[in-house]
């Protein structure tokens, strides 16, 4: 049985149509990235599955499973036991996540202490640790400091070993390096990895950064318009996308061999608002594919490689 299951997700707000029937498994010590552009619904996902979707947002439709038990179904109570020691999520936002009025190494520590996993004293020394793990300088002096004190980067760090802290068995991690720079980066995808490894803990990854998703990845969801349109192992999405945005996708990662000033690859127009979702397959109006057919919903078929296309072919589509 998967750790996470979540089957046929819907979430909107009055009449819109946010997510739309998201279906996902992460095994144990299993990294499974959910792609895509800005709007496709990466975070909400993420969010229901913390059961903190912001007010106005409601979950329509669909099941989300945490070893066996339905958390859609618990109380506030039964999520809160479970945040922080059983799941645990790197937000987006370092800043605004973070308490300004409490010093860092305490907001560390904070998880071990509630959740009964160490006295204060050996919570705010695992903390000490964590801080320095994620590479922060001086870490016995910056767990002392404010939030106001810390650049955003740093914050950011602070925000990833108060995930980490506890070992959790679900790590979401929300763009978890996008404020770094590359050496602090490699060293938290190295940690996350080390922790999938080490204490087989599952990774729900949410990204737009492909290059991320082939150095950490077992298992890839590209997400467009609020739906999933591809599932496959890492190594079969990049050798062989099957739908048309995943091989956009993959056309903007920069290459090394190829001639210096070389234009990036950009994919035309922009994400639709869920205003103006277009009928059938949201991606039709930028696909150089669509065609009359398009017009109809496409929904996932295959058993490892899924796509949802109703012009699916094997490689470079």
């Amino acid at each position: 049985m998967s750790l996470l299951a979540i089957d046929d997700l819907a979430i909107g707000a009055g009449e819109l149509s946010l997510v739309d029937g998201v279906s996902l498994s992460v095994e144990p010590g299993e990294v499974v990235a959910l792609v895509g552009e800005s709007g496709s619904g990466k975070s909400l996902t993420a969010l229901s599955i913390m059961g903190l979707l912001a007010d106005g947002l409601q979950r329509r439709r669909g099941s989300i499973h945490f070893d066996g038990a339905d958390l859609t179904q618990l109380d506030d109570e039964q999520l809160r036991s479970l945040r922080g020691s059983e799941l645990a999520m790197i937000f987006q936002e370092p800043v605004s996540s973070l308490n300004p009025l409490a010093p860092v190494g305490a907001q560390v520590a904070e998880s071990l202490i509630v959740h009964g996993r160490a006295s204060v004293d050996g919570a705010n020394r695992e903390a000490v640790e964590m801080l320095r793990r994620v590479g922060i300088p001086e870490p016995e002096r910056r767990a002392r400091q404010l939030p106001t004190e810390l650049s955003g980067g740093m914050c950011q760090r602070v925000m990833i070993a108060a995930a980490l802290i506890s070992r959790p068995r679900l790590l979401i991690a929300d763009e978890p390096t996008t404020a770094l720079d590359v050496t602090i980066q490699a060293q938290i995808l190295a940690l996350m990895s080390e922790l999938a490894e080490e204490a087989n803990t599952a990774i729900l990854l949410i990204t737009h950064d492909m290059g991320v998703v082939a150095e950490l990845a077992d298992q890839v969801c590209v997400m467009y318009g609020g739906r999933v349109v591809e599932q496959a192992p890492v190594e079969a999405l990049f050798a062989a996308p099957r739908h048309p945005y995943t091989s956009m996708l993959l056309k903007t990662i920069p290459r090394l061999d190829e001639e210096p000033k070389q234009e990036l690859f950009a994919i035309k127009g922009n994400v639709p608002s869920p205003h103006d979702w277009p009928a059938g397959c949201r991606f039709r109006t930028r696909c150089d594919r669509a065609m009359e057919q398009c017009a109809e919903r496409p929904f996932m078929s295959g058993q490892v490689h899924r796509v949802a296309c109703h012009h699916a072919l094997g490689g470079d589509l």
